[in-house]
C-alpha cells in the first residue's frame, strides 16, 4: 500500500530509480547508495515498511528477475528495510505461487535461511515493535493466539511459528500428503491456487527440468523445517507455542510426523533423514526434562517391582518405588478413627490425592490405579480382626475397599474430557487389576467375607460356563451344590464393584487366572435374581418374614433400593417401619455395589416429604416418627457413621437432623408411639436418639484450649454446626463441573431432595438457644440462676426426680439460687416424673449437675447417690448425657474441683488392674524409646482424678455393654477419654483400668487409648514418635519392626493382641494418627516435623551413601554406575522423607498450618539458617539432597491442600499463600535479602521447587505475579538454568510471553 500526499512522491522516485537501474544493470552497491539518498532527502525513517512493501509488490510478479532480488537483498543488508517485513512479504506472495515461480521459491528459502537464524541482529532497532506489528497483518498473527495483541516478542513467536508451519504444510501439499482443501490450517494454499490460474511461466529451463527444482525445492524447505526445529532460539520459541497452544501445536507435530514417516522426496536429502526429522519433533526434546537427579528418579517410577513385591510382606517393607503412594496409606487409615467424622467426601479427598501423587511421582493412570487397589487392600488387611470397642471395625474399611476407591476411579475417569481419554482410562484400570492378581496376600479375604469372595467367583465361573446369571445370582448360590470348589478373594469382590458402577464389564471374568476352574454342567433352575428381592420388586408384601429376609441380605441393584424407598415413604406405618429397618441392614454396611445410593436414600428418609393432603398445624415429621427413629437408631453404630462420612452425607445428616431435633424436643413424653413389635418410644426417645446422632457429627465437647494456638485453629476446631450447614449449603451451587463429578452431583441431589434453599442455624431457635448455652457453658461459668424462673422450677423438679430417695433433698439447691427448695424428702409414688418439652430439661441440666457436684462435696450426696441421680437423669433423657458431658468437660478444664481419693469405699478403686495396664501401656510403646511416668511411684502412690472426672467415669460404668446402651457410650465414650487426656497423668489410666474391670473385652482398646495419652503430658514424646515414623519409614531403625522401612514398618499390621500371641507394640504411624487429633500446639507439631525431615536427609545420607562414596561422587565428576545408583537410592529416600513429612503436616494442621507453613515457616528457616560453624556444615551433596527435600516437601503439602487444578475450594487461597512464598524468593533472587542457609541447599531448592511445579502442577504458574516469574528466571539464568526458566515464562502465558521471547534471544548461545 502506497501512502497518498508527499509520500507518493517518494514512493514514485524510487520505482523509477529501481526501473532505471533495472534496464541499466546498474551495480546492487550504487543502486542502494542513491536509494538511500533518496529516502534521506525525504526524512524517510528506516528500515521502512513502506520500501519494503514497494520494493516487494515491484517484484512480484510483473518484474521478477534476477537482479531485482538482488537489489532487494542489498537493501536488507543495509537495514533500508526489516528483513522480518521482507519475508513476511514474500511469504504471503511467494509461497502460495511456488509451483509456478519456482526461482522466486528457492531465493526466498536462501533469504529465510540467512536471516532467521539472527533474528537477535533484526529487533535490536527502534522501529521493532512497529516492524512485527506490520508482519503481524500481513500473516494474520491474531489467527493464531485468538486475540489481538501488539507486544512484539508475542508477534515475533507467532511469526517464527508461521514460517515454519507454512513450510511443512507446503512441503506436504507439494508431495500430495494432504488434500488441501479438507485442511482447515492450510487455507492460505487454497488461495494460492486460485491466483496461479493465469499467473505466465516465467522460469527459463535450462539447468534441468521443472520436476527437478521443484524436488531441489521441497528437500531445501524440509532441510530449512529441520534448521527452525534445530535452532536453539528457534526451537525455544516455538517451544513457547508449544507451552501456550497445544491445539495448533499438536496439529503441527501431526504434520511433521506425517512428512517424516511418508515424504518420497526426503531419501533424496544429503543432510537430513526421516529419523532425524522425527527425534528434532519428539517430547523427548519439546517435552521438558528438569535436573537429571530427579529426572532419573520420576522415569524410573513405576509404582512396583513385581519380583520383590510378590507377597503381602514386600508389599508393606521396603522403601521402594511403591512407598512414594505412602500418602494413599495414611488417609486410608486416617479415616478410620472414630473419633471424628469429616464434612467432606473421602470420595473427594481421594480423588484430589490420587491426582496429585500422579503428577508429583511422574506416574501412569494404570500405575495410580493400582496405588489406589493396594493402599486400598492393605487397610483391609491391617485390621482382619479388629479389637473390639466403640471403634470403626471392619465395616469402614471394607467400604472404604470396595465402595469408596472404585467411585474414586469412576470420577477419575469420568473426569476425562474426551471419549477416547475414558477408553484409555478404563485400559489403565482393567491392566492394574489384572496385575493385582499377582499379590495373593493382598487379595486373601478376611474371614467374615469369605462367602462373598467365593459366590463373586462362582458368579464369574457360570458366566463363562453360559449361564444366565443376572445381576444377583451370587447371592443365591449354595456352594455346598457346586460341581467345584470356588475359591474367591478381594479381587472378585473388587471386580464385581467397578461393574456395578460400569467402569469394567463382565470380559474381566475372561481374564487369565481370574477363576480358578470352570464346570460343564450348570445348577438346574439358577434363580435370576435372589429370591427375597426378586419377590419383593414384583410387589410381594413388606411383612415381617420378608423383612427378616431382605435385612441380612444386601440389595444386588438400585431398582430395589428404589422400591424399597417408595415403601418407605408412601407405604403403611408398619410397612415404612420395615422397609426403614431393612435398608439399615446388610445393604448398608456389606451392599458395596450399591452402598452409595442406600446412604443417600437413608439420608433422603430423615427429611421425609409433607404428604399432599396434610394440613396440621405440628410439623409432618410427627407422622414419621416411627420410621424416623428406626432410622435414626439403624444409623447410630460407629461403622454406620462413618461409613456416612466416607460418602460425605455428614454436612446433610446434620442439616436432616436438625429439624428433627427442633420438632421432637418441643414435645413432652406424654407424645408416644407403639412399635409393630409392642415396644413404645416417646417424643423423648426420638429427640434423644436424634439430637445424640447429632452430637456425633462434631467435636462438641472440646474445649476452647483446643480451638488451636495462634492464629491457627485446628482441624477439628472448625467442624461445627455452622461448618457442616455451610458445606451443605455448597452442594445447592451449580457448578459446571457438577455433571461430570457423580459425586458431587449426588451429593447435590440429595442436598435439594431436603430443601433447595440454604439452611442456617437460626432457622432452629431452640437448638440455636440451647447451643448458644453449650458454648458459653464451655466458656464460662454458669451464669446466675434467677429464682422462681421457669429454669429455676426445670432444676428443682429434676434435682427431686434424681434424689427422691434421698433423705434431705431439700438441701441440694440450684446454684446461686439464694433459697432452699421447698421440696422436702418424698415418697416416689408422690414425685412423677416431670413433664417438661426436652429443649427446657437441657437448659436446665447444668445447673442440675453444677447442684449435685457440690452437694457431693460437702458430703451432702455420696458419690454412689451421685452416679445413681446422674444416671436415673440419662434415662429419663438420654439426650441429657450430651449436657451433661459439656459441663463436665467444662468443669475439668477450669479446675476449680478438688481431687477425690479412687478408693474402692466413696469412689471405684483402679488398684486391682491398674498395674496390669501400666505394664501393657509400656508393651505398646516398647518401639517408640518413649519414657513412660510411673502409675504408682514406690508403691505409695493415691489414684485421684478431679471430682468431674471422677462423676463422669462413675457415671459410665453404670451403662450396659449391649445394643441398647452403644449409642450413647459412643457418645460419652471419647468425651470420657478427651476428659482424661486432658488431666494430669495417670488419670486416663485409672479411667482405662476402671473400665477394663466392667467390659474386659474392651481391654485391648481402652489400654491403647491410655497408651496414646503418654504424649499428650510431653512435648518430647511426640518429637519422640514423629521421630520413630521417620526412622521406620526410611529403614534407619535397627529394630526388627523397621526392617527395610516403607508402609509396613510405618503402620505395621495396625493394633491388635491378635498377630502376636499378645499385646504387641504398635507400629509409630497407628500410634500417631490416633493421637494427633487431640495436640493442641499443632503449629509446633508441624515445625518439628520440618525440623526431623531435614535432619533425616544426613542420616539418609550417611545410611544409603558411605563416606567414602560420598567422596568418590564429589570428586568423580560424571560418577561411577554404582554411584549414580546409591545417589538414585538416596533421592528415593528423600523423596519418601518428602512425602511422609508433608502428609503428617497436612493431617495434622489441615489447610491454617500449611498455608503458614509456605508463608511464613519456611522463609524463616532460609533466613535463619547459620552457616557460621564451618565444621558442622553438611557437604555440598549433602546440602544439595535438603534442598531437594524441601522442594518437595513444599510442592506435596501445597498440592495436598489445594489440589493440582482448581476444583477445590481451598485452591482459592493458593494464589495468595503461593505468590507470598514465591515473592520471597524473588526478592532473595534480586538481592533485597541475604538467605542464611548453605548456597547449595539454597540453589537446589529453588530449581527443584520450580521444576516441581512447571512439570507436574503447571497450572499453577498460571496465578503467579509476571514481576515474580520475571525475578526468578533471572535468577535461575545467573545460576545456568536457562531451560527451566524458559519453562517458567511459557506457563506464564501470554502476559509472560514478550518478556520470554526477548529473555530466549538475548540468552548466550
Amino acid at each position: 500500500m502506497v501512502v497518498p500526499g508527499r509520500r507518493t512522491t517518494v514512493w514514485d522516485r524510487v520505482i523509477e530509480l529501481t526501473k532505471m537501474c533495472q534496464e541499466n544493470s546498474i551495480d546492487p552497491r550504487l543502486w542502494a547508495s542513491q536509494l538511500s539518498a533518496n529516502l534521506r532527502f525525504f526524512a524517510v525513517e528506516l528500515p521502512s515498511s513502506e520500501l519494503a512493501e514497494v520494493l516487494v509488490s515491484y517484484i512480484c510478479w510483473d518484474n521478477n528477475v534476477p537482479i531485482l532480488w538482488k537489489f532487494l537483498e542489498r537493501a536488507i543488508s543495509l537495514k533500508l528495510v526489516s528483513p522480518l517485513l521482507v519475508l513476511a512479504l514474500l511469504a504471503d506472495r511467494v509461497v502460495p505461487s511456488r509451483s509456478t515461480q519456482l526461482a522466486a521459491y528457492r531465493i526466498y528459502l536462501e533469504l529465510l535461511k540467512r536471516n532467521m537464524f539472527m533474528i537477535k541482529d533484526h529487533i535490536s532497532g527502534p522501529h521493532y515493535e512497529k516492524v512485527m506489528n506490520s508482519v503481524a497483518k500481513i500473516l494474520r498473527l491474531s489467527e493464531l493466539f485468538g486475540l489481538e495483541t501488539s507486544k512484539p516478542g508475542v508477534l515475533l513467536v507467532g511469526f517464527a511459528f508461521k514460517m515454519v508451519s507454512q513450510l511443512v504444510d507446503a512441503c506436504l501439499s507439494d508431495e500430495g500428503l494432504v488434500e488441501v482443501s479438507q485442511d482447515p490450517s492450510s487455507q492460505w494454499l487454497i488461495k494460492s491456487q486460485e491466483m496461479e490460474i493465469d499467473a505466465p511461466e516465467r522460469f527459463d529451463e535450462k539447468n534441468g527440468s521443472l520436476e527437478k527444482l521443484q524436488t531441489l525445492n521441497t528437500i531445501m524447505a524440509m532441510e530449512m523445517i529441520a534448521e527452525f526445529l534445530r535452532n536453539t532460539v528457534i526451537s525455544r520459541l516455538l517451544y513457547l507455542v508449544s507451552s501456550n497452544r497445544a491445539s495448533n501445536w499438536h496439529e503441527f507435530v501431526r504434520k511433521v510426523q506425517l512428512l517424516g514417516e511418508s515424504s518420497s522426496v526426503l531419501k533424496n536429502s544429503k543432510v537430513l533423514n526421516s529419523k532425524d526429522l522425527l527425534e528434532l519433533i519428539s517430547n523427548r526434546r519439546f517435552g521438558y526434562s528438569y535436573d537429571s537427579k530427579v529426572t532419573s528418579l520420576r522415569k524410573s517410577n513405576a509404582i512396583v517391582d513385581y519380583g520383590s513385591l510378590a507377597s503381602f510382606a514386600g508389599l508393606c517393607h521396603g522403601a521402594s518405588l511403591s512407598s512414594l503412594w505412602l500418602p494413599l496409606d495414611l488417609v486410608f487409615e486416617d479415616a478410620m478413627d472414630g473419633y471424628q467424622v469429616n464434612p467432606t467426601s473421602a470420595i473427594e479427598i481421594i480423588t484430589g490425592l490420587a491426582k496429585t501423587l500422579k503428577e508429583i511421582n511422574g506416574s501412569t493412570w494404570h500405575d495410580t490405579f493400582l496405588g489406589l487397589w493396594i493402599a486400598a487392600l492393605r487397610l483391609v488387611q491391617r485390621e482382619r480382626d479388629p479389637i473390639e470397642g466403640p471403634i470403626p471395625r471392619l465395616d469402614t474399611r471394607l467400604c472404604m475397599s470396595l465402595c469408596i476407591v472404585p467411585l474414586v476411579i469412576a470420577n477419575l475417569i469420568e473426569e476425562g474430557k474426551y471419549v477416547f481419554v475414558m477408553e484409555k482410562l478404563r485400559d489403565d484400570l482393567i491392566t492394574s487389576l489384572q496385575v493385582l492378581g499377582e499379590f495373593p496376600g493382598l487379595l486373601a479375604p478376611p474371614q467374615c467375607v469369605v462367602s462373598a469372595a467365593n459366590k463373586a467367583a462362582t458368579k464369574a465361573i457360570l458366566f463363562l460356563a453360559g449361564g444366565n446369571v443376572g445381576k444377583s445370582c451370587s447371592d443365591v448360590i449354595n456352594m455346598k451344590d457346586m460341581p467345584i470348589n470356588c475359591s474367591g478373594n478381594m479381587r472378585h469382590l473388587i471386580v464385581e464393584a467397578c461393574i456395578a458402577r460400569n467402569i469394567l464389564d463382565t470380559s474381566a471374568y475372561s481374564w487369565s487366572g481370574y477363576v480358578n476352574g470352570r464346570i460343564n454342567q450348570i445348577p438346574i433352575s439358577l434363580p435370576n435374581e435372589v429370591p427375597c428381592w426378586s419377590s419383593f420388586v414384583k410387589g410381594a408384601q413388606l411383612n415381617a418374614a420378608m423383612m427378616n429376609a431382605l435385612v441380612s441380605v444386601p440389595a444386588s441393584s438400585l431398582a430395589e433400593l428404589e422400591k424399597l424407598y417408595e415403601v418407605a415413604v408412601k407405604g403403611s406405618d408398619d410397612e415404612k417401619i420395615s422397609a426403614a429397618t431393612v435398608l439399615c441392614g446388610a445393604s448398608l454396611t456389606r451392599g458395596w455395589n450399591i452402598q452409595e445410593h442406600t446412604v443417600e436414600f437413608l439420608t433422603r428418609l430423615l427429611s421425609p416429604p409433607v404428604p399432599a393432603d396434610y394440613s396440621r398445624a405440628e410439623s409432618h415429621l410427627i407422622g414419621y416418627a416411627c420410621m424416623l427413629n428406626v432410622v435414626i437408631v439403624g444409623i447410630g453404630s460407629v461403622d454406620s457413621i462413618q461409613i456416612f462420612s466416607l460418602h460425605g452425607m455428614v454436612p446433610q445428616l446434620a442439616c436432616s437432623l436438625m429439624p428433627i431435633c427442633e420438632e421432637f424436643g418441643s414435645h413432652t413424653p406424654s407424645v408416644s408411639w407403639t412399635l409393630p413389635s409392642g415396644e413404645q418410644i416417646s417424643a423423648y426417645s426420638v429427640f434423644s436418639n436424634a439430637f445424640t446422632l447429632l452430637l456425633k457429627l462434631w467435636r462438641f465437647n472440646h474445649p476452647p484450649i483446643e480451638h488451636g494456638v495462634g492464629d491457627v485453629p485446628t482441624v477439628g476446631s472448625l467442624l461445627t454446626p455452622e461448618h457442616l450447614l455451610l458445606v451443605r449449603n455448597s452442594y445447592l451451587v451449580s457448578s459446571e463441573t457438577l455433571n461430570r463429578d457423580r459425586n458431587r452431583k449426588r451429593l447435590s441431589e440429595v442436598a435439594r431432595s431436603a430443601s433447595c434453599q440454604p439452611v442456617f442455624v437460626d432457622s432452629f431457635p431452640k437448638l440455636k438457644i440451647w447451643y448458644r448455652q453449650h458454648q458459653r457453658c464451655i466458656a464460662s461459668t454458669l451464669s446466675d440462676l434467677t429464682h422462681g424462673s421457669p429454669v429455676h422450677q426445670t432444676v428443682e423438679a429434676l434435682l427431686n426426680m434424681m434424689f427422691r430417695k434421698v433423705r434431705g433433698s431439700q438441701t441440694l439447691n440450684p446454684v446461686n439460687s439464694g433459697t432452699s427448695s421447698s421440696s422436702g424428702a418424698a415418697s416416689e409414688d408422690s414425685n412423677p416424673r416431670p413433664e417438661f418439652p426436652a429443649w427446657d430439661i437441657l437448659k436446665a441440666v447444668p445447673y442440675v449437675v453444677d447442684a449435685a457436684l457440690t452437694a457431693c462435696t460437702h458430703g451432702r450426696l455420696s458419690p454412689r447417690e451421685l452416679a445413681t441421680g446422674l444416671k436415673d437423669l440419662a434415662d429419663f433423657l438420654p439426650a441429657s448425657l450430651a449436657t451433661i458431658v459439656s459441663y463436665f468437660s467444662s468443669e475439668v478444664s477450669r479446675g476449680v474441683w478438688k481431687p477425690v481419693f479412687m478408693n474402692g469405699v466413696d469412689w471405684p478403686s483402679p488398684a486391682t488392674n491398674l498395674s496390669f495396664v501400666e505394664e501393657h501401656i509400656k508393651k505398646i510403646l516398647a518401639a517408640t524409646g518413649v519414657d513412660i511416668p510411673s502409675l504408682a511411684p514406690g508403691g505409695s502412690s493415691r489414684a485421684t482424678l478431679p471430682l468431674p472426672l471422677a462423676a463422669f467415669v462413675s457415671l459410665t460404668i453404670t451403662y450396659k455393654i449391649d445394643k441398647a446402651s452403644e449409642r450413647f457410650l459412643n457418645l460419652a465414650g471419647p468425651a470420657l477419654e478427651c476428659l482424661a487426656a486432658g488431666c494430669p497423668w495417670p488419670c486416663m489410666p485409672i479411667v482405662a483400668s476402671l473400665w477394663t474391670q466392667k467390659a474386659k473385652r474392651w481391654f485391648d482398646f481402652l489400654v491403647f487409648s491410655a497408651s496414646r495419652t503418654v504424649f499428650l503430658h510431653n512435648q518430647d514424646a511426640v518429637i519422640q514418635l514423629l521421630r520413630n515414623c521417620f526412622c521406620a519409614t526410611l529403614g534407619l531403625n535397627a529394630a526388627p519392626m523397621s526392617n527395610d522401612g516403607g508402609v509396613g514398618a510405618l503402620l505395621g499390621h495396625g493394633f491388635g493382641s491378635h498377630f502376636y500371641g499378645g499385646i504387641s507394640p504398635v507400629a509409630p504411624g497407628i500410634l500417631y494418627l490416633r493421637m494427633y487429633r487431640a495436640l493442641r500446639d499443632t503449629v509446633s507439631v508441624s515445625e518439628e516435623i520440618l525440623s526431623l525431615l531435614i535432619h533425616s536427609v544426613e542420616d539418609i545420607a550417611q545410611n544409603r551413601l558411605s563416606k567414602e562414596n560420598l567422596e568418590r561422587l564429589k570428586t568423580v565428576k560424571n560418577g561411577t554406575s554404582y554411584g549414580q545408583s546409591s545417589l538414585a537410592t538416596a533421592m528415593t529416600q528423600v523423596k519418601l522423607a518428602a512425602s511422609l513429612s508433608a502428609s503428617l503436616v497436612w493431617l495434622t494442621g489441615g489447610l491454617g498450618v500449611v498455608h503458614l507453613l509456605i508463608k511464613e515457616t519456611i522463609p524463616s528457616w532460609f533466613l535463619s539458617a547459620d552457616k557460621s560453624d564451618r565444621e558442622q556444615r553438611p557437604s555440598d551433596l549433602v546440602a544439595e539432597l535438603r534442598g531437594h527435600a524441601l522442594a518437595y516437601f513444599v510442592v506435596l503439602c501445597g498440592a495436598f491442600a489445594w489440589g493440582v487444578d482448581s476444583r477445590s475450594p481451598s485452591s482459592k487461597r493458593r494464589q495468595g499463600i503461593l505468590g507470598s512464598h514465591l515473592e520471597f524468593i524473588a526478592s532473595a533472587l534480586d538481592g533485597k535479602i541475604s538467605v542464611g542457609c548453605e548456597t547449595a541447599t539454597w540453589r537446589t531448592y529453588i530449581s527443584g521447587l520450580v521444576s516441581l511445579i512447571v512439570s507436574c502442577l503447571p497450572l499453577w504458574v498460571i496465578e503467579i505475579d509476571t514481576e515474580v516469574l520475571k525475578s526468578i528466571s533471572n535468577g535461575l539464568r545467573q545460576w545456568e538454568k536457562e531451560e527451566l526458566a524458559i519453562v517458567l515464562l511459557s506457563l506464564g502465558g501470554l502476559r509472560t510471553m514478550d518478556y520470554a521471547t526477548d529473555f530466549i534471544i538475548h540468552l548466550r548461545s
